[in-house]
């Protein structure tokens, strides 16, 4: 629901992706702290919704189950859930007898822009230019302006909101030795985020190098290998880790994805919390094994005739330094941390699989800088409700979605616990806990219960007197 033009808002969702998206879902229709239904809007800047559009490679599922969508998790009556997207569809029965567990990827793209063309509220090709806060209402102030099909931006004045949503989500991370290469037109030098968008040209590339050893690193190598000639293929896989590991995918493992893992990592310290984060990088960083096993499978069907495929495969490495050779080639410089040696190799295309980082939230939100509290590190501090802790002649509250990693740790960016996340922040919102949450969610105790233990009671053995000494 939206307010009236001159009412303020109760929630502004800025950025309009599969976490703010899930917010707008579950807000729908909810009641707010006064009278009649929540009043929100969520904007964002590009023209319609898109989720890696660079990755939805023919193949390629989500990571995580289906009932992962965007609401189920939460509520699972809700119209927005991916069941009723089928049925919407007419496709309930087909994907019933599919039996599967873990959708196309393009299909969750698909289901996400299905409740982006239904959900009231959202707002494509607006961007929010600042944020401030007005005392005097008690109230945050939201410039935005409407880019328009040309690019041409128009000023759409200011919106008055009680709380805010941060859901910018993340941004490629191109390493600094290839920053240069990956800004120059001649040299394809790309992130796997564009990998469809440039394929065909780097297809045609002689040599091509991938370099990253994740998910989206297994996958556009084995997109690549498929196309390419056996005996000719010509390709070169590069990653610093020390193996190319299979994520961790067993049962036990995965409750680190839940609101009780997610719970015990915010009450630790934020020291503890900066150690255990790198630590676990094979629960969501690692790649999963059947694309390894499909991998593998290409490889060997190709030495069936006698020979090897014209691969490297090489774990271990660093790119020390990055340069162009004869203006259309890359000459990368590397490090083996095992063996302490260096080599110089030269490519035709580079495809950087090097993951993603968190986007910066004090850009945004310089306007509230006198406000906003920060850690040791100079991040935001974050509380137990996705709430940043600002100064307490704030009112609102700014709550934050994919941005919380040194706070909550790796489920932060995680699928599963999206729906979660915004049911908390909705609870917390209006105060009717419209979404109860769960009493628990794992088998794992992740902590020792914070209780005094009984003490045995001391006993005295008497020995008779002829046996004292």
């Amino acid at each position: 629901m939206t307010a009236p033009p001159d009412a303020p808002l109760d929630l502004v969702g800025i950025g309009i992706g599969p976490n703010n998206l899930s917010l707008a879902a579950l807000a729908h229709g909810l009641p707010a702290q006064g009278t009649g239904e929540l009043a929100t809007a969520f904007y964002e800047r590009h023209r319609d919704f898109h989720w890696h559009p660079g990755l939805l490679l023919d193949g390629t599922t989500l990571q995580v189950p289906f009932l992962a969508d965007l609401v189920t998790l939460a509520d699972p009556t809700s119209p927005w859930t991916y069941l009723n997207y089928l049925k919407h569809k007419d496709r309930l029965h087909p994907f019933y007898f599919t039996q599967q567990l873990h959708i196309p990827r393009a299909e969750y793209d698909a289901y996400c822009r299905w409740v982006a063309g239904h959900l009231p509220g959202l707002h494509f090709g607006h961007q929010v230019d600042a944020v401030r806060w007005n005392p005097e209402r008690g109230l945050f102030e939201v410039d935005h302006t409407r880019i328009g099909a040309d690019g041409e931006a128009e000023a759409l004045g200011r919106t008055h909101t009680r709380h805010l949503a941060l859901g910018i989500g993340t941004a490629p991370h191109v390493p600094d030795p290839l920053r240069p290469l990956a800004d120059a037109p001649t040299v394809p030098v790309i992130h796997a985020a564009d990998y469809l968008d440039h394929r065909t040209r780097i297809l045609a590339a002689d040599h091509v190098t991938v370099i990253g050893s994740g998910q989206s690193g297994a996958e556009v190598f084995l997109d690549l290998l498929r196309a390419r000639p056996a005996g000719r293929e010509r390709l070169t896989w590069l990653t610093r880790t020390p193996s190319f590991a299979p994520r961790e995918h067993t049962k036990l493992g995965l409750e680190h994805f839940t609101p009780d893992y997610t719970r015990y990592f915010h009450s630790l310290s934020e020291p503890v919390r900066d150690r255990l984060l790198p630590t676990q990088w094979q629960l969501h960083k690692g790649i999963h094994p059947a694309t390894i096993a499909a991998i593998h499978h290409e490889l060997y069907t190709r030495t069936l005739h006698g020979g090897w495929p014209d691969t490297l495969l090489t774990p271990g490495v660093t790119v020390r330094t990055a340069g162009r050779v004869a203006t259309t080639k890359v000459e990368l410089h590397l490090e083996h941390t095992q063996q302490g040696t260096r080599s110089r190799f030269t490519t035709d295309a580079v495809v950087l699989a090097t993951g993603y980082q968190e986007r910066a939230l004090f850009p945004l939100l310089a306007g509230l800088d006198p406000y906003l509290r920060r850690d040791s590190s100079g991040r935001p501090r974050i509380d137990e409700h996705h709430r940043m802790v600002l100064a307490p002649t704030i009112t609102g509250s700014i709550f934050v979605q994919n941005g919380e990693r040194h706070t909550h740790g790796i489920g932060a960016p995680d699928l599963g616990l999206t729906a979660r996340r915004s049911a908390t922040i909705l609870n917390t919102l209006t105060g009717k806990n419209p979404y109860p949450e769960p009493t628990r969610t794992a088998f794992t105790t992740f902590g020792l219960e914070q209780r005094e233990q009984p003490r045995p009671t001391p006993t005295i053995e008497l020995l008779p007197l002829a046996e004292r000494p």
